[in-house]
């Protein structure tokens, strides 16, 4: 059973970084108080952890978790080209939950927000009646007027990616076949890293007209992305790069490429003159396509005629 709430909150501010930076008051008031740099504008991003839809416990250890629920948070900042400030977390516990899951699942929180220097300014803890709910919501800023929208693709656009595709749903595609994987064969699935020196990198430069980062799929966000710009888009298959998996480190399917989600990498558009590095912080950086002024996103293999590519990565709801 976890400890009653003040002293699992205690046990909680006590392992968290004190505060530091944009956070002037943390843990232990009714609200956080946050330092807003002199012209910047603030990025704002929540994003739930549920059991049994993204993660199952036989599968994910606690501190697996914990990373990946701060991974998604930090790389929608990442997507905007951002600098993460601060992280607020609100956690639902069932009553059965030993307190030795809590510690990893906030160790392995912990842990990530360390890399990138991201203090816990607060959140909520409530007693849940049926499985773990993990709410983090994450603070940044951009410096004004200069945050990475998904809107600002143009026509003739080229469309690049950042790292490998499809590892994390080869994972996942392993795990619900009852096979038995080792977290290091999987990378990108158990120990997922936000891209935020790289999209850092793409702002400073003025490099991305437009960026979404990879959480749904290729397929699904690319979608976002030329929605959100009024576009269309082109994708090459033989472009896309697949991610090495497994024991014998073997690439993973197109389809995982093109259609799994939780890769946390950056897809992102730049003009056709701009000189976009082929790696940026040690990351790989992949040409795959261009931006079209119709409407409809385009898949091209081999010498065949284009095909139309349909969001079919992951969607809440869907049918």
């Amino acid at each position: 059973m976890p400890l009653p709430e003040k002293a699992l909150i205690a046990r909680i501010r006590e392992s968290g970084q004190r505060y530091e930076g944009a956070v002037k008051v943390g843990i232990g008031d009714d609200c956080a108080v946050l330092r807003l740099a002199p012209k910047h504008e603030m990025l704002v991003t929540t994003d739930f952890t549920l059991e049994g839809i993204h993660f199952r416990r036989p599968w994910h250890g606690p501190e697996v978790v914990g990373r990946r629920c701060l991974t998604r948070g930090l790389s929608d900042i990442a997507a905007m080209g951002g600098e993460p400030s601060a992280a607020l977390l609100s956690l639902a516990l069932p009553r059965d939950l030993p307190q030795k899951w809590v510690d990893g699942f906030m160790k392995g929180l912990l842990s990530l927000a360390s890399e990138f220097k991201v203090p816990l300014a607060g959140g909520d803890i409530a007693e849940s009646p049926n499985g773990i709910f993990a709410d983090i919501i994450v603070l940044g800023s951009v410096p004004k007027g200069k945050a990475i929208l998904r809107s600002g693709a143009k026509a003739s656009d080229r469309i690049y990616v950042t790292g490998e595709l499809g590892g994390s749903s080869a994972a996942l595609e392993a795990l619900l076949a009852g096979e038995k994987i080792r977290p290091k064969q999987f990378p990108r699935h158990f120990h997922p890293v936000p891209r935020i020196v790289l999209g850092r990198f793409l702002r400073q430069r003025g490099l991305a007209s437009a960026m979404i980062d990879l959480s749904d799929g290729l397929s699904t966000d690319l979608a976002h992305l030329c929605e959100e710009s009024g576009v269309g888009a082109e994708i090459q298959a033989d472009a896309l790069p697949l991610a090495q998996v497994g024991e014998h480190a073997g690439k993973v399917g197109l389809r995982n490429a093109l259609h799994g989600g939780e890769d946390y990498e950056l897809l992102f558009t730049a003009s056709s003159d701009s000189q976009v590095p082929r790696r940026i912080a040690g990351v790989p950086v992949t040409l795959i396509g261009r931006v079209r002024r119709e409407r409809h996103v385009l898949l091209k293999q081999n010498r065949r005629p284009p095909s139309e590519l349909r969001p079919q990565g992951w969607q809440h709801f869907a049918r």
